[in-house]
């Protein structure tokens, strides 16, 4: 059982990777980020996750050199942005990436999305960047099973990690089990679906029944489906109580009921029709 915010799962390399984080899109650079960060730290969070794309780099990166915590006791997760994709342009971006946070390295590297005809290439640079010491896990976000088939056919080094839109709407059980049997972690972006499951009758009864908001209820379905999660918040009030998930489990029934609300329904792009 996943019970205290520090725990951690196991990456394919042997890297530990906390089950729980911040995520920090759309949080503006400056005093928002750096606030929500410090809140974060202060609650227990260890993990954030930011990208090229969200413009924040430069906050996250002053809020983890402000805090005392260890910089080995946190785990900082960028991305490639689409534009940037390719070799040498990657490794550019990777440098900005972290001259902008100001750190030696990365804990995990992701490719944004599957640009076609890039992403390959993309992922080259990630494993030149995984085998200098740069950053201790690569992976990707956004890949469907046919662009991890695609993408493992000549590479050296497997996904340590797949970030995917992951809400009880869209389960994507056939992705999830594909990532498990090649030991991939999966990890949930958008998890609480922009708070538009919160009033499903389903999420409501549960969520009475535990004494736990339809978030908590939602983010420890998550944890106990073995799903890396990491919630975004900029209000201190709400990044703890996204937290406060570690002292109840749901049972295997709660659990598969809310499975049971799948609907393959996306509230982002689809992977498979975006344009690039």
């Amino acid at each position: 059982m996943i019970s205290h915010i520090s725990d951690c799962t196991v990456l394919n390399n042997g890297v530990k990777m906390p089950w729980f984080g911040l995520g920090v899109y759309k949080a503006k650079d400056g005093d928002e980020v750096i606030h929500a960060i410090k809140a974060a730290l202060k609650a227990g969070y260890r993990s954030i996750d930011t990208a090229a794309f969200y413009e924040n780099e430069v906050g996250v990166g002053k809020a983890v050199k402000e805090s005392d915590i260890p910089r080995e006791e946190l785990f900082i997760t960028t991305k490639v942005w689409n534009s940037s994709q390719g070799y040498d342009s990657t490794l550019a971006a990777f440098e900005e990436s972290r001259r902008k946070l100001g750190l030696d390295y990365i804990d995990l590297y992701l490719i944004h999305w599957p640009v076609k005809g890039k992403y390959k290439d993309t992922w080259r640079a990630l494993e030149k960047l995984y085998k200098e010491g740069y950053v201790k896990a690569i992976g990707v976000s956004n890949f469907q099973i046919h662009h991890l088939q695609d993408l493992m056919a000549d590479s050296e080094i497997i996904p340590m990690v797949n970030q995917v839109e992951y809400h009880p709407y869209l389960t994507q059980k056939e992705l999830h089990n594909f990532c498990k049997t090649r030991n991939i972690q999966l990890e949930a972006w958008s998890p609480l679906m922009r708070g538009q499951i919160f009033d499903h009758p389903t999420i409501q009864e549960i969520s009475g029944k535990y004494q736990k908001t339809p978030a908590q209820v939602i983010l420890r379905w998550d944890l106990q489906n073995e799903v890396v999660t990491i919630p975004k918040s900029v209000h201190e009030h709400r990044i703890i109580e996204n937290a406060d998930i570690f002292d109840f489990e749901l049972s295997p029934e709660d659990m598969a009921r809310i499975d049971g609300l799948n609907m393959n329904k996306r509230i982002g792009p689809d992977p498979d029709n975006f344009d690039f």
